[in-house]
């Protein structure tokens, strides 16, 4: 991972993720991201059960425990690091989770609208 300051869509400092369970591509808890991160594990969301189901129907089954690489399998309310191109295909499907934006990496712009991020944030009053 690079050692330069990792930045949310707004251009601070992002903010974590979720530790429990431990999120991103480098299982920091946070949503950074580098050149090894083809998928661009970079939008924080609160997954659902609607989205877990579109997501294994899709063929990529974020329920189901898979310890030999230390995935804990989620569960509604869990938060966790999404492929940007995963969230924008479900926002298309109607079935986006929703996004924490301070914790969400800058490059998922890269692929979603910031104004679609926004109509699913967590974190805007």
């Amino acid at each position: 991972m690079n050692d330069e300051v990792q930045r949310n869509v707004f251009g601070e400092a992002i903010s974590p993720c979720s530790e429990n369970p431990k999120t991103g591509f480098y299982r920091t808890g946070s949503c950074h991201t580098g050149p090894e991160d083809v998928g661009s594990h970079t939008v924080c969301v609160e997954v659902t059960e609607a989205f877990l189901a579109f997501s294994k129907a899709r063929g990529n089954d974020l329920s189901t425990p898979m310890p030999q690489f230390g995935f804990p399998g989620l569960k509604p309310g869990d938060r966790w690091c999404l492929c940007a191109l995963r969230w924008q295909e479900a926002f298309e499907a109607g079935a986006a989770p929703r996004v924490v934006l301070q914790a969400t990496h800058e490059r998922a712009l890269e692929v979603v609208a910031l104004d679609d991020l926004k109509r699913f944030a967590l974190d805007l009053s």
